[in-house]
């Protein structure tokens, strides 16, 4: 498998967002997607989350128009959900919150002696598809982690402070705390 470009040469790019995939496949220009690279999309325990016994919610937001590829944000999702679910069993919910749609394309040159004659150069340059992205505005969301107490959120937000490397943009966190819901039962007499 060939090597990926680096991704610099992506992630500050204005795009048109491309996902044009025809049902008639000799009318699609792209002939064949690259798989999917994020498992999963929601970690943890989502019933204990819509129940409220996750106060504490972090939200990790990009403060740039961005296009992040698949597999970084499958590296970090790995990252923080290994380390949750190693430290705090069942006492989170994790979910990404962007979905990579735009198909990226790169037009292979050829460089060398000899190199010249083997390739079309600018013409023709549509491209082959080499991986998916997903396309952010400013203040989108890219993660979402609801906790359980304030020990888990103090080594939360060490995970992402060692994750945002990985990320092509600047990102900021926004904390929330929700208070748990106290049911009333009401005594008739």
């Amino acid at each position: 498998m060939a090597a990926l470009r680096k991704a610099s040469t992506y992630s500050k790019m204005k795009v048109c967002p491309y996902t044009r995939i025809s049902r008639k496949k000799n009318r699609a220009y792209i002939k064949v997607v690259p798989p999917q690279k994020i498992v999963k999309f929601t970690m943890g325990d989502p019933q204990l989350y819509n129940k409220g016994a996750f106060p504490h919610i972090i939200t990790l937001i990009t403060t740039e128009d961005i296009q992040i590829r698949h597999n970084a944000l499958e590296a970090v999702r790995q990252n923080i959900h290994r380390k949750l679910d190693k430290d705090f069993p069942g006492q989170y919910y994790f979910k990404v919150l962007c979905f990579p749609h735009h198909i990226q394309r790169e037009n292979k040159m050829l460089t060398g002696a000899g190199a010249d004659r083997m390739q079309t150069g600018m013409q023709l340059s549509f491209g082959k598809c080499v991986g998916k992205a997903a396309l952010l505005k400013k203040g989108h969301g890219i993660l979402l982690l609801a906790l359980a107490n304030e020990k888990i959120l103090v080594k939360t937000r060490e995970y992402l402070k060692q994750v945002k490397p990985k990320l092509p943009c600047k990102t900021k966190t926004v904390y929330e705390f929700h208070k748990p819901e106290v049911q009333v039962i009401s005594q008739e007499q």
